[in-house]
């Protein structure tokens, strides 16, 4: 029989013992210590939806490249950005992204993908596998981690020989020090990498925008440095977007952020993710590829358009389509994170449900029909509770992998659950 306090203690003990895990963030319970079935069948379509929904982003990307600045700037992107988006750097346009998922009938619709930084890695890849063991049951993940890493190591080594250099890469890992998910996430890539790698938080990290003559006589290349002034190779910022980069300013107003991003684009320095994930993180990107099959423009064949139908939501720019056939629809920011300024809006465009955080209320608004989560309930620290379920899945070089569940409200955010994934049978 379920007790409270005996729950309680069983998770205490059991997420206490995994050194370096966030199952308690900004005061509250995170990690669930509970679980949900999945069918083989649902694991499958999941992956099939996540697989589909990745090959129509990157075909795309070969679009969005012939765009113009303008509409570009319409789709989102700071006109900072527009110099690197057009740059491919490797073959797979991002090597971590994340599509967030509904669960709608016989199928998986997008909500939205995280191209550029997305987190819930460790949970997903690393401590899923832990409560399956700890349960006796199956994880769809397991084994997973091995292609994440590989994956990580592929990149790196792809992103240094781009930078014609001889030796080992000096390789840095970076994140807000002070955070502790995205620091331990970021240590838990860099672990799992196998590579030989440094940790350096954010605020150490300093930009040498010119080549500097020294009173010696030698000379200070441009380039990344760390704290000790030592030179970078490859800088992995797996949880700090690019949106924030390029809007990074010295004490003195300098934009080191963008010289950051030119001092890539002259390969001074290798990124991961690479800036061409920042340029399929744009929502406004799926309301580019729903307007496309809307009016059945030749650029997706009529596979991709049953695709497309299939597994996208109606998104677009304004909220027209949504007031005209009074459907409730949800407004989000094109650049956004954890459902921070995401509302849901009645038929008649009045807002129904708001997210507490409105951090990203100045970014270009993105509407996109309103489909309720499915329910069920959980046990909490608390006793049970009614959550609604987002399904992710991981696209790792471009291949659907690690599938996650989320438990929270009408609006998933950073206070929502991790719950744990099982499969059935």
């Amino acid at each position: 029989m379920y007790s409270v306090e005996r729950h309680r203690q069983r998770r205490a003990r059991f997420y206490g013992a995994i050194p370096d895990f966030w199952a308690d963030l900004y005061g509250a319970e995170y990690a669930l210590f509970d679980y949900v079935m999945l069918t083989e069948k649902e694991a499958e379509q999941i992956r099939t939806a996540t697989n589909r929904i990745g090959y129509l982003f990157r075909k795309t990307a070969g679009l969005l490249r012939r765009l113009p600045d303008e509409t570009l700037r319409l789709l989102g992107f700071h006109p900072d950005t527009l110099p690197f988006l057009r740059i491919p750097a490797l073959p797979a346009e991002t090597v971590i992204a994340r599509a967030d998922l509904v669960h709608v009938g016989e199928t998986f619709k997008l909500i939205e993908l995280n191209a550029d930084t997305p987190t819930f890695i460790r949970e997903t890849f690393d401590i899923n596998e832990r409560v399956a063991s700890f349960f006796h049951l199956r994880s769809p993940n397991k084994g997973e981690v091995h292609d994440v890493a590989e994956a990580i190591l592929h990149a790196i080594w792809q992103s240094y020989r781009l930078l014609r250099r001889d030796g080992e890469p000096y390789v840095v890992f970076t994140s807000h020090e002070d955070h502790m998910e995205d620091r331990e996430t970021v240590r838990y890539l860099q672990r799992i990498s196998g590579i030989k790698a440094a940790y350096v938080p954010l605020h150490e990290l300093y930009v040498v925008a010119e080549d500097v003559r020294l009173r010696g006589g030698g000379m200070l290349r441009r380039g990344l440095y760390d704290g000790e002034g030592r030179r970078i190779d490859v800088l992995y910022r797996q949880t700090y977007p690019l949106e924030h980069l390029v809007e990074d300013r010295s004490p003195d107003g300098t934009k080191v952020g963008v010289q950051l991003l030119g001092l890539w684009k002259e390969r001074e320095v290798a990124l991961i993710n690479p800036p061409s994930a920042f340029l399929l993180q744009s929502k406004a990107v799926q309301a580019l590829i729903w307007g496309l099959y809307e009016e059945g423009n030749p650029f997706f064949t009529e596979e991709e358009r049953q695709w497309i139908s299939e597994h996208f939501l109606p998104t677009y720019l304004d909220e027209e389509y949504f007031l005209d056939q009074q459907l409730m629809y949800v407004q989000k920011p094109a650049f956004g994170r954890e459902g921070d300024t995401v509302v849901i809006k009645s038929g008649k465009g009045e807002p129904m449900v708001a997210d507490i955080q409105q951090t990203y209320k100045d970014e270009t608004p993105v509407y996109q029909q309103y489909v309720p989560l499915p329910e069920t309930v959980v046990k909490t620290i608390n006793g049970y509770e009614t959550v609604r379920l987002l399904h992710t899945c991981f696209l790792i070089n471009g291949k659907a992998m690690g599938i996650g569940l989320r438990a929270g409200g009408m609006i998933t955010n950073n206070l929502s659950y991790y719950l744990p994934v099982m499969m059935k049978g």
